[in-house]
């Protein structure tokens, strides 16, 4: 057999310096003994007899150069054949053996393009180990099928798209040891909002052709060996390509568990690392980060809202999954005091919200109210309309009911419809957290509840709270930025008996153009904070029209609660440094806490339910709307059904 250079190097010898390979991505040095008598003869036409005779190089000399330059994979046999020299050297520049065989072609689509482009490749078609199915879209019902015929008879399959404006080609499915086809369609599922199919073709000859070759390419590539582990999407317009993660979903229907079982929380000592938090904002980003995928993530990239004002920190991250309609807080988004915190809070957002919807893996049981009993959870205690609004929930219908637990693991029972985000459900996103771990997420959907409650307590009632003084630099400058659009801007202390600091903000423009954020934490500089940094979030939407009938109802004019009622300071806070402490002060509202982190996530979400606390949302039920504004002395008596503020909050 013949040896020389793998046919993509052009060997050029310097006397008394060495030999040089390049190719056409990279230059490589030889020296050492023998290699520039050697290098002139790894052409491809010497054998290793030739090589000894006319170098008189000793065997055993010449057989360690040549095993080096094979290690190093620049020398290789070269087969008498007919193959086109620049056709090897590509093969040998991608580090692969020359494409051959034959792939199993099936079509969902025209795949007579791709067919053709692999028999330019010297490949053929027929049946055989690896599988091509060609479609125009991979959410195309009839994968489904082919997906469990490749599970079960093991072999390995690459779907292509090659028919559409863009080129989709892989990954490679491997059963039994990589993601399948329902694994990615679960994340394409969540993306897509029209069924396969409902856009009109839109395609060139030219795109066709140019899909048809590249996939040809990459096809080969997988038939000699080359792992294809990520989608690939390439957009002959703008060019633009990019590789998008797919990720096995152990609990997958297909090939994995097919269930997401939620149980009872386990509560540990989690020191604080970075403000209250159980991690530092970098390292959630970095560790995170892949979920931001406009084709494969949960969500897409995250960006900066171009609307908002140079001094905020107002991200965007993808369509609202809790609130599937359009306009104000139709994107998921962050807010913070640095892009960073922002970017972060966008991310955990958007990913708390695909945790929280409805994807069929869920835990559920089909029962009634009434034969469930006591673990059961009044639907009517957490939603809290009056009877005006909605009419009462029906104990004896047979529904989807959901576990969540309390902190001691005992076992409690809602609608799924309550807990998980469906079309024209009943789910909404309060109470619903993600955090760097359990217990961090736990605090935060807990707050949430306390802010809300705090929030609807005020606004329905229309009482009058005193303006919190912060005196920090970051809140002073940042009252100076709103000024200089025009903007007011103060805090009122919004705090219920729960006695976990409320904050909301505040800003308008003389009175006019109400917008407004709400926080609260048991630090309450923190929470003001995070008051702020919500408006901050929301003030962008100001541009909106879905703002106009807000603003027609409401002004300081109209809603003098906007205004502070004197003024107070901030209430004492000592930190200390472990957020299971934090989690145990908690305990003594009896929290419910369902656990939705999705094992192909890993960041941790919950949705936390605390039956009886209100929301900001006009809910009128008999209870603590009424009862709390009296027990504090913000009013004498309580407000009137018919008195409450006829205007809903916009959020």
């Amino acid at each position: 057999m013949k040896v020389g250079f793998k046919r993509h190097w052009r060997a050029v010898t310097v006397p008394g310096d060495g030999v040089y390979l390049t190719s056409a991505r990279a230059t490589v040095a030889l020296h050492g003994d023998h290699i520039e008598e050697v290098a002139p003869l790894l052409d491809g036409n010497h054998d290793l007899a030739d090589l000894h005779e006319q170098t008189g190089i000793g065997a055993g000399d010449l057989g360690r150069l040549l095993g080096r330059l094979s290690e190093a994979d620049l020398v290789a046999p070269r087969p008498d054949d007919d193959v086109a020299p620049e056709v090897r050297a590509y093969w040998d520049l991608a580090g692969l053996g020359l494409p051959t065989g034959t792939v199993e072609v099936i079509s969902l689509g025209d795949s007579s393009p791709a067919e053709r482009a692999l028999q330019d490749l010297g490949l053929r078609t027929g049946t055989a180990e690896k599988v091509l199915v060609v479609c125009d879209d991979y959410l195309d019902p009839a994968l489904a099928s082919i997906n469990a015929d490749r599970l079960a008879d093991g072999r390995p399959w690459l779907p292509v798209a090659v028919n559409g404006p863009d080129l989709w080609i892989g990954p490679g499915f491997q059963p039994g040891e990589s993601a399948c086809w329902e694994c990615l369609a679960a994340r394409l599922r969540i993306r897509r909002q029209a069924p396969p199919g409902f856009a009109p073709s839109a395609a060139l000859p030219q795109t066709k052709s140019i899909g048809a070759q590249i996939a040809a390419v990459r096809i080969a590539g997988w038939l000699a060996g080359q792992e294809l582990h990520s989608l690939w999407t390439f957009d002959p317009l703008t060019l633009d390509a990019a590789h998008h993660p797919v990720t096995r979903r152990p609990q997958c229907p297909a090939c994995g568990d097919s269930r997401t079982h939620s149980g009872p929380v386990e509560i540990t000592s989690k020191p604080k690392v970075h403000a209250h938090r159980s991690a530092g904002l970098q390292e959630t980003w970095d560790r995170y980060v892949h979920l931001t995928d406009p084709a494969t993530g949960v969500t897409d990239r995250v960006r900066r809202d171009p609307r908002a004002p140079g001094f905020l920190n107002s991200y965007l991250s993808g369509r609202n999954l809790a609130l599937p309609v359009s306009g104000l807080r139709a994107n998921s988004g962050g807010k913070g005091g640095t892009p960073l915190e922002a970017r972060v809070g966008a991310l955990c957002e958007a990913v708390e919200r695909y945790c929280g919807s409805r994807l069929g893996e869920e835990h559920v049981i089909h029962d009634s109210y009434r034969n469930i009993g006591e673990p059961a959870v009044h639907p009517d205690d957490v939603l809290l309309f009056d009877t005006r609004q909605r009419a009462r929930f029906d104990e004896s219908a047979e529904i989807e009911w959901t576990p969540l637990f309390t902190l001691d693991g005992g076992r409690r029972y809602l609608p799924t419809e309550m807990l998980y985000f469906t079309e024209g459900g009943q789910a909404d996103s309060n109470g619903n957290a993600a955090g760097a771990s359990i217990e961090d997420a736990i605090l935060q959907g807990f707050f949430e509840l306390v802010e809300r409650d705090a929030v609807g307590i005020w606004w329905y009632n229309r009482t009058r709270q005193p303006e919190v003084v912060l005196n920090d630099p970051w809140t002073d400058a940042l009252k100076l930025d709103y000024a200089r659009i025009g903007r007011d801007l103060w805090v009122l202390d919004l705090t219920t008996d729960i006695d976990i600091p409320a904050m909301a903000a505040v800003s308008t423009k003389n009175g006019q153009e109400v917008m407004l954020g709400f926080g609260a934490h048991l630090d309450p500089a923190t929470a003001a904070r995070r008051a702020l940094t919500e408006l901050g979030q929301l003030l962008p939407a100001a541009t909106d029209i879905d703002m106009r009938p807000w603003w027609g109802r409401v002004s300081t004019r109209s809603h003098p609660c906007l205004l502070p009622d004197g003024v107070a300071g901030l209430s004492s806070y000592r930190e200390n440094g472990d957020l299971k402490a934090d989690v145990e002060l908690i305990r003594r509202f009896d929290p419910l806490v369902l656990d939705q982190t999705r094992p192909d996530i890993g960041l941790p979400v919950v949705k936390v339910v605390v039956p009886g606390l209100r929301h900001f949302w006009p809910r009128f039920a008999p209870g603590r709307l009424f009862d709390i504004p009296v027990k504090l002395g913000r009013l004498d008596r309580p407000t009137a059904y018919d008195d409450l503020n006829p205007v809903a909050l916009f959020m």
